[in-house]
């Protein structure tokens, strides 16, 4: 797969650029970290080059003077809201980046509950946090808020918050997803600091969209068509061109807030410390781009991948005809149609030659295999048996899975589990497989291959089971689904 993108610069460039920004502060700064801080997947297919915990490796660069409080919404917690690409609970994935921190050497202070309003539930998971031995504190909903900067800066308003007792000169505030009130956790600490006589300032850790890229650019494009669900336009910034006559992109919601957000630090320190939201980012993910090209490229991909999976929602009753429309709009923006995906026109074309589902995959090094539905298999997991052999050496013709293994299956699905379909899933062909290598030495040297799947591109002509769809995401591989 063809490289656009510089990591090892990123994470040195990007490490030292937070350490000057700590030190303009004077030794002090929150850091809100928009996005994902750990498994940036968006990133690592728009960025070839890219590596999912880029930017937690980065902070490792800065581990002995970070500290990081991970923030989460009391209505998410009473929602059990779950987090779309991983499936887990927002809770529950709290914990999760709790420990992949700590386990990296990070140092995790404090959880933060924002939002709280006497939730059950939250105090349930505050209790839970605190017999761990984590430090908790709340924020509480502010009337008004954002507009009624009065209220905000005086202490009824972030006066009212508990004030989160940090060590460290660079406080990372993360969250498990958007919404969860990062930059809101960080402005109320930097009034509790200010009225103990610390001078400490903030800055937004934002990777998309990329500010000195074009508007258009299809980088940026991916950004608007992965939140589309969120309606976020990129656009260009008006407070950073009228200050300074420069031309550089945002998104609307930091646009929208900067004015209330100056107000809010003139409320607390008497003056701005920034003039516009571009201002207040540290991004260098431009300096690190090799090859545009390549990048434009992943990019175009992403969001016909994008386009996809939101049909797919939209079948299932999860999302809106609109963000499907504005997706449109995106790919005409981006020059591209969907059947540019060469997965797509091979899969339709392996359906029609055989008159039943088929699926099709791209491996790194741009062989398409398509697999096909029989009594059996199912598409994908025929599929799936296909580009083993293929990365193995084997023989197509070879038997790699044992009848005798395969029976016992079949059995236990339809007899004892209910299922009106024997065929098998891909996660039941991976068993079968791992259970005939024991004799079989060819489907041990299959198994081997798994690992080479990362990074592949799969389309299938129906939408699959989530046991599929699961497994796709776990071995690595970018799946999309025709809607039906």
């Amino acid at each position: 797969m063809k490289i656009g993108f510089d990591n090892q610069k990123y994470i040195e460039t990007q490490s030292e650029h937070i350490r000057e920004r700590i030190g303009q502060f004077g030794g002090k700064l929150y850091l809100e970290f928009g996005g994902k801080l750990y498994d940036d997947h968006h990133a690592s297919r728009v960025l070839p080059g890219f590596e999912p915990d880029s930017k937690l490796r980065m902070l490792m660069q800065l581990a002995n003077q970070a500290e990081i409080v991970i923030v989460i919404s009391a209505d998410d917690i009473e929602k059990n809201k779950v987090r779309g690409d991983l499936g887990i609970t927002y809770d529950n994935d709290l914990l999760r980046l709790k420990k992949v921190f700590e386990e990296r050497g990070l140092m995790v202070g404090s959880v933060c509950i924002t939002h709280y309003a006497g939730q059950y539930s939250a105090q349930m998971f505050q209790s839970r946090l605190e017999k761990m031995g984590v430090k908790v504190y709340r924020h509480y909903l502010i009337p008004g808020y954002p507009n009624n900067v009065p209220l905000i800066v005086s202490d009824e308003g972030y006066g009212r918050n508990d004030f989160i007792e940090t060590s460290r000169p660079l406080v990372v505030v993360t969250a498990p997803g958007p919404g969860s009130g990062k930059m809101a956790t960080c402005l109320s600490q930097l009034y509790h600091e200010h009225k103990r006589g610390v001078r400490a300032g903030y800055a937004k850790f934002e990777t998309f969209p990329i500010w000195n890229l074009p508007l258009n650019h299809p980088i940026n494009l991916a950004y608007e068509a992965a939140t589309a669900d969120l309606n976020d336009v990129n656009m260009i910034d008006p407070f950073h061109l009228e200050a300074y006559g420069q031309t550089t992109v945002n998104y609307n919601r930091d646009v929208e807030i900067f004015p209330v957000l100056k107000t809010i630090f003139e409320g607390i320190f008497g003056e701005s410390p920034y003039q516009s939201p571009t201002d207040m980012g540290v991004n260098m993910i431009r300096h690190c781009i090799i090859d545009d090209e390549v990048c434009r490229e992943a990019s175009r991909q992403e969001i016909i991948r994008r386009y996809y999976q939101t049909l797919v929602k939209i079948a299932r009753g999860r999302a809106s005809e609109d963000e499907a429309h504005k997706i449109e709009l995106l790919m005409n923006k981006a020059g591209v149609k969907k059947t540019d995906r060469p997965v797509v026109p091979a899969a339709y074309a392996r359906e029609e030659e055989t008159g039943t589902e088929a699926a099709a995959m791209e491996l790194p090094d741009g062989t398409i295999i398509t697999g096909k539905t029989s009594d059996l298999l199912g598409a994908c997991s025929a599929l799936l048996i296909k580009a083993l052999k293929y990365l193995a050496g084997i023989d197509r013709q070879v038997k790699l899975i044992t009848p005798g293994v395969i029976d016992p299956i079949q059995k236990l699905k339809v007899k004892y589990l209910g299922s009106r379909n024997p065929r098998l899933h891909m996660e039941e062909v991976l068993i079968a497989l791992s259970a005939s290598s024991t004799t079989n030495g060819m489907a041990d040297y299959a198994l081997q291959q798994l690992p080479k799947l990362r990074g592949a591109q799969v389309h299938t002509t129906v939408m699959l089971s989530e046991t599929d769809e699961r497994t796709f995401q776990r071995l690595g591989v970018m799946l999309t689904e025709e809607p039906r």
